[in-house]
């Protein structure tokens, strides 16, 4: 299928994991991706094994110097931007006593300003040019409600949900389309870190909490990233013009709303 032929797409956070599977449904869609990342050097080999259809670009989401250029470059390789994917994020997690402002402020800063500001810049483009587009940012399930040792990053990812629907409700009026996606647990290397905090702070073996947490999904396991490529590609694709600030749930029926 093209779905997205013809159409260009930036990905932050897409030189692994998640970002990364979108990037290779994109381009099995049609369309033409930048692989934006912080590391650079794993964003070149990303786009290197996907082909000429992606190109790699640095891009720090916490420094706007950085998300400037890199979306300025962004356009110089691609010619612009139809679709923009805010897919990088930082999980962290903590008792509420022992939650420090530089953690608070570090995860804040990529998951939230990081999100807004990237939007922004390519929101500006995009109005500029008088094309519309698409934009979806990653939210959570984390964000539909609050957890004990995860209050930072659910309250990250809360911010994500109602930022889009502000961003949606804003810049429709110009053809642009905001919405996001609520994963819920979706297996993959990052998985190592939350599940080492939560080694650490519910004092279980490592691999154990893991094990729990894919038990518990209605589905039968955690996710995989392939699992949500099918609503990525529906949400930068044309069936979608008529969505809105929505925050769909993509999780094995873990959370229902």
């Amino acid at each position: 299928m093209t779905r997205l032929a013809g159409k260009t797409a930036l990905i932050t956070g897409a030189a692994r994991g998640i970002g990364f599977e979108f990037a290779k449904a994109y381009v099995a869609e049609g369309a033409r991706v930048a692989i934006a990342d912080i590391n650079i050097e794993r964003a070149r080999e990303s786009a290197a094994e996907i082909g000429d259809a992606a190109v790699a670009i640095e891009m720090d989401i916490t420094a706007q110097e950085s998300i400037d250029a890199g979306v300025a470059a962004t356009i110089d390789a691609l010619g612009g931007v139809d679709i923009l994917i805010n897919n990088a994020a930082l999980f962290t997690a903590a008792p509420i006593i022992e939650i420090t402002r530089e953690d608070y402020a570090r995860v804040f800063d990529i998951n939230v300003a990081g999100t807004l500001f990237t939007l922004q810049a390519v929101a500006r483009h995009m109005i500029a040019r008088g094309k519309g587009g698409k934009i979806i940012n990653m939210a959570s399930q984390a964000g539909r409600r609050g957890e004990a040792l995860v209050a930072v990053y659910c309250a990250t990812k809360a911010a994500v949900i109602s930022l889009t629907q502000s961003a949606g409700l804003d810049l429709i009026k110009h053809g642009i389309n905001v919405n996001a996606i609520a994963p819920g647990v979706v297996d993959g290397e990052h998985w190592d870190g939350v599940d080492a905090f939560f080694a650490k702070y519910e004092n279980k073996p490592l691999g154990q909490k893991k094990k729990e947490v894919g038990e518990s999904v209605p589905y039968g396991r955690m996710g995989k990233p392939s699992d949500l490529t099918g609503m990525a590609i529906f949400l930068a694709s044309d069936e979608a013009d008529y969505i809105v600030a929505q925050t769909y749930n993509v999780d094995g029926g873990q959370w229902m709303s």
